[in-house]
């Protein structure tokens, strides 16, 4: 089975499975995202401290369908993100303290210092990767369910 199919596979059976079984399964290695486009289930690494942040996705030659990389800041604020020493294209979605997507840049440019801003305050970025966030239809006003997601957020572990 291909990549892609298999991605598209994978996609389908955590769509299927996103409505009381998303509740169920918030965990640190596993984010979900929902909106009119239906849901899914990724697995994730986390980052949240200075450190982590600073290496994000840095000297990684591939990573799988289904995977990406939450980065956590301790409050909200604009941010900017660049592709110097990442090897594979990106999308980054931006997200405010509710875990409300508020910008998509899709398919960031591997070695380019140019920064992606967040186009304002954000305290959640996830990275997956590129052509990801148009395959399964991310965009503005989606919503992430993350136990890093605390406060009020619009989809609520339980």
């Amino acid at each position: 089975m291909g990549s892609r199919r298999f991605f598209q596979l994978t996609v389908l059976i955590a769509a299927l499975a996103g409505g009381p079984l998303a509740a169920q399964s918030c965990r640190d290695d596993a984010i979900w995202l929902r909106g009119d486009w239906g849901s899914v289930r990724l697995s994730v690494k986390v980052a949240d401290d200075a450190a982590e942040r600073a290496q994000g996705l840095m000297h990684v030659e591939q990573m799988p369908p289904g995977a990406g990389m939450l980065f956590v800041y301790e409050t909200e604020r604009p941010t900017a993100f660049w592709m110097k020493n990442t090897l594979i294209p990106l999308d980054m979605i931006f997200a405010d303290a509710e875990g409300r997507v508020v910008k998509v840049h899709p398919m960031a440019v591997p070695h380019d210092e140019t920064p992606i801003p967040s186009g304002g305050p954000v305290q959640y970025v996830l990275e997956i990767n590129g052509g990801m966030a148009a395959q399964l239809g991310i965009a503005e006003g989606s919503e992430m369910m993350h136990p890093a997601i605390t406060g009020e957020p619009a989809w609520p572990c339980e």
